[in-house]
């Protein structure tokens, strides 16, 4: 099965507006090559998208893209129809937000707090949080699930707890879009759980959600559409069912796989 343009849960690029939208996208770096190759893909409203892919295939850089912190050599990226040249810091931080693997915090905020910097695209110059920007949060809080740890000192949370943490913050910017890098990657199982469903609960909500992941079953369990990335293109697009066969994931990762798919839900594992 080859690429194709349309994925499930996607849109056709140029059909009708996407929520974000990379048309011929390409990257290179000196020493490395060319990372990204001419990738197109357009995200619909309300959908989770996962780009999937070993260490190395560009995964990051494509994140780097869409955010605009990366220029392509080649192509552009749209949000919500716009070209992302044109969009302003503060507005496209109200738009779009990024949830991180990580972030060293070198202060000992509370969980509240450092949630409460979510809010920094909705107030003006030297401003101070209000009383809607501390409700933004408390619903942040709960929508993320962790409505109890408000109080907590964030250099007290488990490694599940900060990655809910992180997205809170993404939540109460109010963005519609929310790009998230490996987010269940360094995770226990039940953690992994745990953010899936978040994840699945964000687009049931109407949000939109792409996160990038080297790991096939945190794809199959949240995903809309899958893209397989390989060497800066994508080998293989569509729903979970569609993609993520042991021949496409044993083309992209070079390993064979075992995939199931069950009342329960998909179960993927590596066939060592």
């Amino acid at each position: 099965m080859k690429a194709h343009a349309v994925a499930a849960g996607g849109v056709r690029p140029g059909s009708r507006v996407a929520v974000l939208e990379a048309r011929g996208i390409s990257c290179s770096f000196p020493g490395r090559g060319s990372v990204l190759r001419g990738l197109s893909f357009a995200v619909a409203e309300g959908t989770v998208t996962a780009v999937l892919g070993p260490n190395g295939s560009g995964k990051t850089t494509l994140l780097d893209v869409c955010l605009g912190w990366r220029r392509p050599d080649r192509g552009a990226v749209f949000l919500h129809g716009r070209p992302l040249s044109v969009w302003g810091r503060q507005e496209q931080a109200r738009a779009m937000s990024l949830v991180p693997q990580r972030e060293n915090v070198r202060f000992d905020f509370s969980v509240t707090e450092y949630v409460l910097l979510g809010r920094t695209p909705h107030l003006p110059a030297l401003g101070t949080p209000g009383p809607g920007d501390f409700a933004a949060v408390s619903d942040a809080l709960r929508t993320a699930g962790i409505a109890g740890l408000a109080d907590r000192s964030i250099a007290t949370l488990s490694g599940g707890e900060y990655q809910l943490m992180l997205i809170a913050r993404s939540l109460a910017q109010q963005s519609s879009l929310l790009l998230l890098d490996e987010p269940a990657s360094q995770l226990d199982p039940a953690n992994q759980q745990r953010v899936t469903g978040v994840l699945r609960s964000l687009a049931a909500r109407g949000l939109t959600v792409v996160y990038t992941s080297h790991d096939p079953q945190a794809a199959a369990a949240a995903a809309d559409t899958v893209h397989l990335l390989k060497a800066g293109r994508f080998a293989f697009s569509g729903s979970p069912r569609r993609t993520l066969t042991p021949d496409a994931l044993r083309a992209v990762y070079g390993v064979p796989f075992r995939v199931a798919w069950t009342r329960r839900g998909p179960h993927v594992s590596w066939d060592g």
